[in-house]
């Protein structure tokens, strides 16, 4: 009984042994990544083999050259939005629980105090506070441990003030944080995103050509078949 051989090549860039399926052809890779693979591999033709991370490696090498034409040095987000194509990763996260995570236990009780002081609760609860404190010092029946005008209330409200005005701002701050790196992150999933949609569109501008050359060589084979059959014709048409 005979043991089927498996169909593998090798690539030509990493020179490994893998499965024929595994591999893409020269002819199928853009001129634009084919030219950053020529600096490294001048051998490299239409009927050379490159596997898929040694492709995704030389198409992010030319990601990271055409940022640097258009941009000149790149930012720590561009060579993110690089490597992550690169290794194929995903650059959508939840910030939110990612930030939320990081926060230590003084942070989350000054957010809680801000959202509390923030809201129609607070106003009510202060509301009703302020009315029983001076409706308990101008009743005459009742023992005054705050008279008109009422300086400890006063003094009250100031320290409240004082205290609840750095805690909001620390909130504040930390969300000023939070929308800061939401934008970084938007701008690198639009950059990943534009690049990868020219990327598709260059890759079906390039197979669309080469699929019109083959219809065009086709086409002229056919032409040739046709010449050939009328000549045969007319050849025999002459002996009769």
């Amino acid at each position: 009984m005979k043991t089927k051989i498996p169909n593998t090549s090798t690539c030509t860039v990493c020179a490994k042994q893998m499965s024929a399926t595994e591999l893409f052809p020269g002819a199928l890779v853009r001129d634009t990544i084919a030219n950053e693979i020529r600096t490294d591999h001048p051998d490299w033709s239409d009927t050379s083999l490159i596997c898929r991370d040694d492709l995704e490696h030389y198409r992010a090498l030319f990601v990271q050259h055409t940022l640097e034409q258009e941009k000149g040095e790149l930012s720590d987000l561009e060579i993110e939005v690089v490597r992550s194509m690169q290794e194929q990763e995903l650059l959508t996260k939840n910030l939110n629980e990612q930030f939320d995570s990081n926060l230590t236990f003084g942070q989350r009780i000054a957010d809680k105090v801000a959202t509390f002081g923030g809201s129609w609760n607070f106003i009510i609860s202060f509301g009703i506070v302020l009315a029983f404190w001076i409706t308990m010092n101008s009743i005459a029946m009742v023992r005054h441990f705050d008279p008109f005008p009422f300086i400890l209330l006063n003094l009250v409200l100031s320290c409240i003030a004082a205290m609840q005005a750095p805690v909001i701002m620390m909130s504040q701050n930390r969300q000023e944080t939070k929308d800061r790196l939401r934008s970084e992150h938007d701008y690198q999933v639009n950059l990943k995103a534009e690049l990868e949609i020219q990327g598709l569109s260059e890759k079906i501008d390039h197979l669309l050509q080469k699929q019109w050359q083959r219809l065009m060589d086709i086409q002229q084979i056919q032409t040739d078949l046709m010449q050939d059959i009328m000549n045969d014709n007319h050849n025999h048409t002459g002996e009769k």
